[in-house]
């Protein structure tokens, strides 16, 4: 095996084991940077080694172990301090040796807790929403700092301070590396589930860039979902997340043209998408209506996604099942993008003069001011209508809200269609 070849496959075993060797390791150190530095110094390790020595055989077991003797020389070397240092206390040293006990026992054990400990330390409420995310996608998506930054489009010092902020604040707020009880799940769970989507969405719709998707970080989403459903399977909006991101993927390769150019939902070549990832999603529909208790958002939202993936074509969609859909999930969701939604399903079941009516209530609502996508959707409703001139209007207003290069593009086209 060729150099290359040895650090190419030591960079996939990296991506695969990262997280669980991080969230292994922070459970002996309790602390997720120094963790990563432990996991770091196995990395470096295995550069150094396997070009000579080969892939052992189970690379992961072989970074474990060597993070593993990197974590105990740590904690002997403070222990050694804390001897000297008598200040430091007698229970500081019985808390180490009681560590380097837990860490002999860290290979062995089944380390689904630690992983899901480092899911939710990453996404821990205490975090801006960036943090989160940018903490996600390095310790658990295993991504580096260019990778994340280069994935939001902001400089990489920014990516990196806001990592180094987001591992400082979890230090001062002595946020404890462990699952949380069962009574706290509930906003712990939805802001990692939150986590998760807004990281593919971001893939899925772009928000800025010369790019309209990002199929990467669809991917690293869909991968992290799959891992936490693996954790909790019990949870139905877990599954009701992974159910809505397999569905919306699978229709990835058919979201663009030859050239990069946006294709919309009822322009798709049906034929593209990915009926696996499709089978996937409804599977995991199933389970989460299986697993009771009421449909959540993120598995109403599936509901409607599987709507689109089971009509043939775009004539069989079922628009007043999806306004029903819709329906419900305004109940649970107060958002004006929800009702805009809604208002686009009910133009299509219903008439573009009813979905008009309801956007018009929206144009009021000052949150969606800057808000390309409502100019966009009255534009779709009034061309429907044959008002032409004020549709070529709404679509140029669209496109001078959005930061999307590829959007920009297509809504010019469609004001220029206007105007023919």
């Amino acid at each position: 095996m060729t150099a290359s070849t040895t650090h190419r496959a030591i960079d996939a075993v990296w991506r695969i084991e990262s997280a669980r060797l991080i969230a292994g390791i922070a459970r002996i150190v309790r602390d997720v940077g120094v963790a990563e530095e432990l996991a770091h110094d196995a990395l470096v390790a295995a550069l150094e080694q396997w070009p000579e020595s080969g892939v052992p055989e189970n690379p992961g077991a072989w970074l474990m172990a060597t993070a593993k003797h990197r974590a105990i020389d740590l904690l002997r070397r403070r222990e050694r301090l804390g001897r000297k240092q008598e200040e430091l206390g007698h229970g500081l040293l019985i808390r180490q040796n009681g560590a380097v006990a837990d860490l002999d026992a860290a290979i062995d054990d089944d380390i689904g807790d630690d992983l899901l400990g480092l899911v939710f330390i990453c996404c821990h409420p205490v975090l801006s929403t960036d943090a989160r995310v940018a903490l996600t996608l390095r310790l658990l998506g295993g991504l580096t700092t260019r990778e994340v930054a280069r994935a939001f489009l902001v400089p990489e010092a920014t990516v990196a301070q806001r990592i180094v902020r987001a591992k400082r604040t979890l230090a001062e707020a002595r946020v404890p590396f462990e699952v949380p009880g069962k009574g706290e799940w509930g906003d712990r769970l939805s802001s990692v589930l939150e986590v998760v989507y807004l990281v593919f969405n971001e893939g899925y719709s772009a928000t800025a860039g010369d790019d309209w998707i990002r199929p990467a970080l669809c991917e690293d989403a869909l991968r992290l979902g799959r891992i936490l459903a693996g954790l909790v399977p019990k949870e139905p909006e877990v599954q009701g997340l992974v159910a809505l991101m397999e569905i919306q993927a699978s229709r990835l390769r058919a979201r663009v043209g030859p050239s990069g150019e946006p294709v919309l939902l009822l322009d798709q070549d049906r034929g593209r998408w990915d009926h696996l990832l499709i089978r996937r999603g409804l599977a995991a529909l199933e389970r989460a209506e299986e697993l009771g208790g009421g449909l959540g958002t993120y598995t109403l939202q599936a509901e409607i996604a599987a709507c689109h993936a089971r009509a043939r074509t775009p004539e069989e969609t079922n628009w007043k099942r999806i306004v029903a859909l819709y329906d419900a999930l305004a109940q649970l969701m107060q958002s004006p993008v929800v009702e805009l939604n809604r208002a686009v399903a009910v133009g299509m079941a219903f008439g573009p003069e009813a979905g008009l009516e309801l956007v018009d209530e929206l144009t009021s609502d000052p949150s969606l001011h800057g808000y390309h996508l409502l100019p966009s959707v009255r534009g779709q409703l009034l061309v429907k209508l044959g008002r032409h001139d004020e549709a070529r209007a709404e679509f140029e207003r669209a496109a001078s809200l959005t930061r999307n290069t590829r959007e920009r593009e297509l809504l010019l086209e469609r004001a220029a269609d206007c105007a023919r």
